[in-house]
């Protein structure tokens, strides 16, 4: 059974920084995409950032020079780097994977969830 363990959220004040990790585990061939993901109370889930099995990444313009994603050597763990936190960056940050198991199937997956609140 495949799993997305999340790590990283908390309470930072404006201008600080914190890193989200997401382990992948249980049953992973090979995973093509891993990305994260964030809502914020009343608002629609968002894109952040996105890295795929060649190392191209994409992120969303709110975060660009803020953010910075990246895997592990064995790319079954993502990272998400995020500095001059904003208030407007307080959301639950979720993390993605478009995998192949070691069955065959192609699946996404999520991770629980893990809350990133920005204030003073």
């Amino acid at each position: 059974q495949v799993q997305l363990v999340e790590s990283g959220g908390g309470l930072v004040q404006p201008g600080g920084s914190l890193r989200l990790s997401c382990a992948a585990s249980g049953g992973v061939l090979t995973i093509n995409v891993m990305s994260w993901y964030r809502q914020a109370p009343g608002k629609r889930r968002e894109l952040v950032a996105a890295i795929n099995s060649i190392g191209s990444i994409d992120y969303a313009d709110s975060v660009k020079d803020r953010f910075t994603i990246s895997m592990n050597s064995a790319r079954d763990t993502v990272y998400l780097k995020m500095i001059d936190l904003k208030p407007e960056d307080t959301a639950v940050y979720t993390c993605n994977a478009d995998l192949v198991q070691k069955n065959g199937l192609a699946w996404i997956y999520w991770g629980q969830g893990t809350q990133v609140t920005v204030s003073s």
